[in-house]
């Protein structure tokens, strides 16, 4: 058994993900302890073999929500519990199996030589990724990139990330937003906008389909117009930032490995 971090550890939120979270957990405790659960609510039973591996000295803990409150409300109350056990740094993945638990040492090592950074995974898609994702996904980060005068975002929606604990913290309890499927993007714009610089990481992204235990809860009418009314106030948070942004821009130092392109 790995020794247990006692600065960083590994938080994935989930949602009635099937069989698929046990497998997720097992996967990434073997990279990493700890590794937190924040059950958001589900109705599938889904938790019942994590918390099983929760024992004590497992380096497991499951954490259950009464209802089912969003990715970035579930990940805020993991934030808290972290804050309160005294960590300085969470690993957010979720529980469909998309992200790559191998990968976790890499991104952890990254944060901890960086740890000012927000480490944030750039997807290599593979020949599964639905085309109307990776369309969806250029739109977004195009505008996620003008909302930071392209400050170095590679990547806006890929969920697998390291965020310093207590800037992200800040940010979502400064806002009523961030609570649900909008976590992702508006997390990195707005903490690039409180001077969080980003590093970006390749890191394969895995399409699972439903018979392998693949699960999503991605509504393209109601997700896409939740994108759409973000990136709206964005936008205009952006611009009333702009002196900011330009100045920064102006004295950042060159980025020749910060942003990664993810394949399209």
């Amino acid at each position: 058994m790995s020794r247990a971090s006692a600065t960083h550890l590994v938080l994935i939120p989930s949602y009635n993900t099937g069989v698929r979270l046990l497998q997720t957990v097992r996967e990434a405790r073997q990279a990493w302890n700890p590794v937190w659960v924040v059950v958001d609510g589900s109705t599938d039973g889904s938790e019942a073999g994590v918390l099983r591996l929760a024992a004590p000295g497992s380096g497991v803990r499951v954490m259950t929500l009464p209802d089912n409150r969003g990715k970035g409300a579930a990940i805020l109350h993991g934030l808290r519990e972290a804050h309160v056990a005294g960590f300085t740094h969470v690993l957010s993945m979720d529980a469909d199996g998309q992200h790559p638990a191998g990968h976790i040492p890499a991104f952890m090592a990254a944060s901890r030589a960086a740890p000012d950074a927000m480490i944030l995974g750039v997807p290599m898609f593979g020949d599964d990724a639905p085309n109307l994702r990776r369309r969806g996904r250029w739109v977004s980060n195009w505008w996620a990139n003008l909302e930071t005068l392209w400050g170095g975002i590679g990547d806006s929606l890929f969920g697998f990330r390291v965020y310093p604990l207590s800037e992200l913290r800040a940010v979502m309890e400064g806002t009523r937003w961030m609570r649900r499927f909008d976590f992702d993007p508006e997390a990195a714009v707005r903490l690039y906008w409180r001077g969080v610089r980003p590093v970006n990481l390749p890191a394969p992204v895995l399409y699972l389909r439903p018979e392998e235990g693949g699960v999503s809860h991605f509504d393209y009418l109601r997700d896409n117009a939740r994108l759409t009314w973000m990136h709206s106030r964005l936008v205009i948070g952006g611009l009333r930032r702009l002196p900011l942004l330009l100045r920064r821009r102006r004295t950042a130092p060159a980025r020749s490995a910060a942003l990664l392109t993810p394949e399209r």
